[in-house]
């Protein structure tokens, strides 16, 4: 038996009269507005500026499982926090929106046919986001998505299933070790028990097959075992080979012989593959890969109206970025992001649904949801890593205007002991290590080395809310630590599709009203690319989307040159807009593509030439001191390549050419322009190519001639 409760549903906002008689079955809601689950209920014109709580009734028919089975009501996804009634009766509640959460209904179907299910569903707005206490990561405080939205509604399915005396209540499955001559999955079941007695666990994987016995006691009994797999078909990212999938099924027999039945039974996918990470440089079965990714943030910010197509195309168009991996910023997304991202070989790095300051007393819950991640996503190949937190500081996204008093209570921040960098993120950390030792924890990200700590990984915004995106390099040289895993770093660009802003009224935009509700930031667009320079509306996108590609490459450029030495890998901040808005995306909310994309997609191409960049301006006389360098992803090495080097400018050039192997998988000095600008006022123009076989890539820099 099983029975979809999606569909139309009845909602009414919550008073208190009518919060303690909605449970009842006879209480009359014809009145009541209609709204869909799954979904948000500020998706509904009833409950557009609502935020709750909302009463949810849904009248079902159901008949009581036959004798022996259990019957199970299963509410898969709600945002935040839910009170569960069924026909009048209390059923249970619930926190966190990613985690399913099942209660036994099976005496309450015994009792008759016809029955009301009633869901008081909240999601509070955090009124102190210094210190919140909703564990909804980038939905209820980002600053790439509109602040008045709140997410809250029952947006995953609802049901009602059964199943034997004997249920798996949790099934954890990860991938212990993995090589060409074996695979080891560690699986981790919850068993869910009527009466003591004995059970045969059966689990196949692939086309292995495991069996064991176990005596239960009645209630909840924790198991774990191993399957090992012979000459297993390896999974790996699409860089390195081919994604395979393999199938993994657990049935739980109860009795024995002829009276023996399957009482419950799990199946899902997985992947057989061993991650492993030592200072920032990441290893997947044993081969060592240079990372190259973006953020990523809700796929829409409805998350329950994205569809699979939508998931699917994002990790395409990741893909077709050149990219590695994506991080999932400070939230946990749909399932379907994860199956896509398995079927194509792409690596998600996954957050905990934390972003900024928290109060203290969310450890226990953060706590429980750490682990609830591991059972949710750990049997997802392309998961390769863990993060406890993004940056763990107490503040609110209005202060990051830099001023010298913010910027000291920032670094005051980074530099002492605070509870949710030390305490918090510390227990989180700790219950992802031990729910999943096969993977990296990180307990935070964007954490500046301090005493006791030698850093995270790094988020850098020179040309956007300091100094110029040209002192990165020199920052990255100076503070090495600084450069081996940096996972923020990019500027705002206007997207293609801009109706929202007005365009019309350029250049007498409602600026407060984009910075209130489309995140648009004013003071950053003044310093770096200012629309009072600009005649049209178009003018200033054009030049807002060029000075965005230029960080992003120059940023990616650098890194690439420092390919484990130290950095072991990028992440872009961010990858696309989960609404109309002004962001740092290269993508916008319908995946019209930025000049950043092209700038990104060019950047991490497999194969790079690149020069130190050439100063902005020279003057005849100065001297040219550029080393030139290679940079390979490639797992074969390049014989005997071709670099030429050309330097022009009105009325001359010079040209130099070297040719020497590249290995695979390096990067490789290949020598140094050396030149004095001449007295030719114009364009100094630095042409790069790199030739092999089959491979040709090229690049540009261009600087000015002064007299």
């Amino acid at each position: 038996m099983e029975i979809d409760l999606s569909g139309t549903w009845r909602a009414a906002a919550a008073d208190e009269g009518l919060r303690r008689d909605f449970p009842a079955p006879d209480l009359d809601d014809d009145a009541w507005a209609s709204l869909d689950v799954p979904g948000h209920w500020r998706s509904s014109p009833a409950f557009a500026e609502e935020d709750g709580p909302l009463l949810y009734r849904r009248r079902f028919d159901a008949t009581a499982p036959a004798d022996g089975r259990r019957a199970w009501l299963t509410l898969d996804g709600l945002f935040y926090q839910g009170d569960v009634w069924l026909d009048g009766g209390y059923v249970g509640d619930t926190e966190g929106y990613f985690a399913p959460h099942t209660f036994e209904v099976t005496d309450a179907l015994r009792d008759r046919a016809e029955h009301l299910l009633a869901v008081e569903v909240t999601c509070a707005p955090q009124a102190d986001r210094t210190s919140k206490r909703n564990l909804t990561g980038v939905f209820q405080h980002w600053d790439c998505l509109d602040p008045a939205w709140n997410p809250g509604g029952i947006w995953r399915p609802v049901r009602v299933h059964d199943t034997g005396p004997v249920r798996i209540a949790g099934l954890r499955v990860l991938c212990r070790d993995a090589s060409p001559e074996q695979a080891v999955v560690r699986l981790r079941a919850v068993l869910d028990a009527t009466d003591a007695g004995t059970v045969t666990l059966r689990t196949r994987v692939d086309a292995y097959d495991h069996e064991s016995e176990h005596s239960l006691a009645a209630g909840e009994n924790r198991i774990e075992w191993d399957v090992t797999v012979p000459s297993p078909r390896l999974w790996w990212p699409h860089a390195l080979g081919e994604a395979d999938l393999v199938d993994v099924a657990v049935d739980v027999v109860v009795g024995e012989g002829g009276d023996a039945n399957t009482s419950d039974s799990r199946r899902l996918r997985t992947g057989l593959r061993q991650i492993r990470m030592d200072k920032w440089i990441l290893r997947v079965n044993g081969e060592r890969m240079f990372l190259k990714g973006s953020n990523q943030g809700p796929t829409r910010m409805a998350l329950a109206e994205a569809t699979a197509d939508d998931f699917t195309r994002d990790v395409a168009l990741a893909k077709d970025a050149g990219l590695d991996f994506l991080r999932v910023h400070a939230h946990v997304s749909r399932p379907e992001l994860y199956d896509a991202a398995d079927a194509a070989g792409l690596l998600l790095w996954q957050d905990m649904p934390l972003q900024w300051g928290y109060a203290r007393g969310v450890r226990k819950q953060a706590v429980q949801q750490a682990r609830a991640a591991v059972d949710v996503l750990g049997h997802h190949p392309s998961v390769f890593a863990w993060c406890g937190h993004n940056e763990p500081l107490a503040i609110d996204t209005t202060d990051v205007e830099p001023t010298v008093g913010v910027g000291v209570k920032l670094l005051a921040l980074q530099q002492l002991p605070t509870w949710n960098k030390t305490i918090l993120d510390g227990s989180i950390k700790r219950a992802l290590h031990r729910a999943d030792p096969t993977r990296p924890v990180i307990a935070h990200s964007g954490v500046l080395p301090h005493p006791g700590s030698g850093g995270t990984d790094s988020h850098f915004y020179f040309g956007w809310y300091h100094g110029h995106e040209r002192q990165f390099p020199t920052a990255m040289a100076a503070f090495p630590r600084l450069a081996r895993f940096v996972t923020e770093f990019g500027a705002q660009a206007i997207p293609n599709d801009a109706s929202f802003m007005e365009p019309e009224r350029w250049p007498d935009l409602d600026w407060a009203h984009l910075a209130a509700r489309h995140s648009l930031q004013k003071r950053g667009f003044d310093t770096y690319v200012p629309p009072a320079a600009h005649p049209t509306f178009e003018s200033w996108r054009a030049a807002t989307q060029a000075y965005q590609g230029e960080v992003i490459r120059h940023h990616v450029e650098t890194l690439r040159r420092l390919k484990y030495r130290p950095t072991g890998g990028f992440a872009q901040f961010c990858f696309a807009d989960s609404y109309p808005s002004v962001t740092w995306s290269v993508l916008d909310a319908e995946r019209n593509p930025k000049a950043g994309y092209r700038a990104l997609a060019d950047a991490c191409a497999p194969v790079i030439v690149v020069a130190d960049r050439p100063a902005a301006a020279y003057r005849a006389g100065d001297a040219l001191a550029l080393d030139v360098h290679v940079v390979s992803d490639l797992r074969v090495p390049l014989s005997a390549g071709v670099v030429t080097a050309r330097l022009s400018w009105s009325g001359g050039s010079h040209e130099w050419r070297w040719t020497g192997d590249v290995d695979a998988d390096t990067c490789v000095r290949v020598g140094t322009i050396q030149a004095v600008a001449p007295d030719a006022p114009g364009d100094l123009v630095l042409d790069l190519s790199f030739e092999h076989d089959e491979v040709k890539v090229t690049n540009r820099y261009v600087s000015q001639l002064r007299g």
